[in-house]
């Protein structure tokens, strides 16, 4: 993978989300189109529904694997983070720009892992980071759920749903 892990929590905000983006120095992958049928986002009012997403990765491929088995901890931290990048992605190609985004409401992460895999959490951090990084921590953290799941589509290891208020 190409992305980094987010540890720098002396991460300076800069004035808008889009800046923060940028300041990060990582790539949007492109935005996927449904594999089903549904809308990979909803505006509902002051509201952004955002279908779950899987880990794009820059040349349109999809990391794949199972946590605890073909993937270990750290590589499905970093899917998350992949994934967070092509939900960011799908923000973009729908509203434009993430300064319409005020907050993160809630995040649902799910881990295909192995039976005995207990760190769900530690997995999704890797999107929550993230969008903490790009709104601040008082908007870009959010109410969240980690689950792990027996599979996921096309064996991805992680997919995350969410939802954000607009400015």
């Amino acid at each position: 993978m190409d992305t980094f892990l987010l540890k720098n929590n002396s991460f300076t905000f800069m004035n808008t989300p889009e800046e923060n983006f940028a300041a990060l120095g990582l790539n949007l992958p492109p935005a996927p189109k449904p594999l089903g049928v549904y809308k990979p986002c909803l505006v509902d009012g002051k509201y952004l529904y955002l279908s779950g997403h899987g880990p794009v990765q820059d040349d349109a491929s999809l990391i794949i694997g199972r946590i605890g088995e073909t993937v270990s901890q750290e590589d499905g931290k970093l899917a998350a983070q992949q994934v967070g990048l092509t939900m960011l992605a799908t923000i973009k190609a729908n509203i434009g720009s993430f300064n319409k985004i005020k907050r993160v409401i809630k995040v649902l992460g799910m881990v295909n892992c192995t039976p005995e895999f207990e760190k769900h959490p530690f997995i999704i951090n890797g999107a929550s980071e993230l969008f903490a990084k790009i709104w601040g921590e008082e908007n870009g953290i959010g109410v969240r759920s980690a689950v792990g799941m027996g599979s996921l589509p096309d064996n991805i290891p992680v997919e995350i749903e969410a939802l954000f208020e607009l400015e």
